[in-house]
């Protein structure tokens, strides 16, 4: 539901697309206006490589990313023909790692199955593996410019506020896509997609947001209100537990860290790993987990906490010095020190490696 205001003319998107010719983010992956009037077409493959990344990750930390796979890998023929193990590695430090296994099938599926051409229609798009809803529409919208509704959480916050939407998140995410759905527009659709996700990054941004340069200030509802910031509403957070566990760095005589691979699905699928106990509830302890190898163990000063969406996590490191030349028990590997940074470690693991040899990989 909404709240009552007095009326105020609707927001116009001709008003928020002369807004985004002028003030658009330049991105790596993005074509700009001028660009598109010049007859210059968005590539499917960089919009959704684009995409899947930008999923709970922020601009500034996908930029590299981005650049880094599109030059590895040009097209999405390229990504599929790739070994999954080194698409991993690339996309270590990213997080949410079930992306990066949904990119490589999605990318076999388009090059054998469509030609290695990315199909034109939300209905075909989110058939594809690891293509929700949001990702579709946002192909169909910016690659081939098709009348498609995008709702990110930028978007998700300036409907909220243009049209003061009481009901709390998530609640109120059916009634905050309606309303976007009546205010896409036939003409530069994949244009109008960005310039909202532009405005609400930019502009209507989660605290403070600059009202007085808003496209769009004599439509808002929330600033008629005069507390936009509130909007969208929200419900309690639920208190997020903690769990523990126990992780084993062993270093041999030559600096080689002993690693392993996860188990391809669940958490961190298919990442490489330290080994280690369960990751349990505090209040039950970490789990007991033997030493992978004989060595010289000693546990490592303080824990090592990080924080996943739906828990956060505390480590205690042992370290265990190991003598040059004993080989890597089965499904282990030794990686030396120039490998490591290029491991396809996720983050929680570089730190635990780091407490253990007391430096930064």
């Amino acid at each position: 539901m909404s709240a009552s205001f007095p009326p105020l003319p609707p927001p116009r998107p001709a008003d928020l697309l002369a807004w985004y010719d002028l003030n658009h983010r330049r991105l790596p992956w993005r074509v700009a206006p001028s660009d598109r009037d010049d007859g210059v077409v968005a590539d499917p493959y960089r919009v959704w490589l684009s995409e899947v990344m930008l999923q709970q990750t922020t601009v500034a930390a996908v930029k590299s990313y981005f650049e880094a796979f599109t030059n590895r890998w040009p097209s999405v023929r390229d990504l599929a023909a790739a070994p999954e193990e080194e698409v991993m590695k690339a996309w270590a430090g990213l997080g949410y790692y079930s992306r990066a296994r949904n990119l490589k099938a999605c990318a076999e599926a388009v090059a054998r199955d469509h030609g290695g051409r990315f199909p034109e229609t939300e209905a075909a798009l989110v058939r594809l593996p690891g293509v929700g809803p949001y990702t579709a529409a946002a192909i169909a919208a910016i690659a081939f410019d098709r009348p498609a509704t995008v709702v990110d959480g930028n978007v998700e916050r300036v409907i909220a506020r243009i049209f003061a939407v009481e009901d709390p998140m998530p609640t109120a995410k059916p009634e905050i896509r309606r309303l976007a759905a009546t205010l896409t527009p036939e003409a530069r659709p994949g244009d109008y997609a960005q310039a909202m996700m532009d405005l609400g990054a930019t502009l209507c941004t989660p605290k403070k947001p600059a009202c007085a340069l808003c496209p769009w200030i004599a439509s808002c509802r929330a600033r008629a209100g005069g507390a936009p910031e509130t909007f969208p509403r929200r419900s309690p957070k639920a208190a997020r537990p903690t769990r523990v566990g126990t992780v084993h760095v062993a270093v041999r005589a030559d600096g080689a860290v002993l690693l392993r691979r996860r188990p391809p699905k669940g958490l961190l699928g298919g990442m490489s790993e330290v080994p280690g106990g369960e990751w349990r509830e505090a209040s039950l302890g970490a789990g007991a987990a033997a030493p992978p190898l004989a060595g010289a163990w000693r546990r490592v000063a303080g824990v090592v906490e990080h924080t996943f969406t739906h828990f956060h996590l505390e480590l205690t490191v042992m370290r265990g010095d190991v003598a040059h030349g004993v080989a890597a028990p089965a499904g282990f590997w030794w990686s030396a020190p120039s490998d490591l940074p290029g491991e396809a470690l996720p983050t929680v693991f570089r730190k635990a490696i780091a407490a253990g040899l007391g430096r930064v990989i």
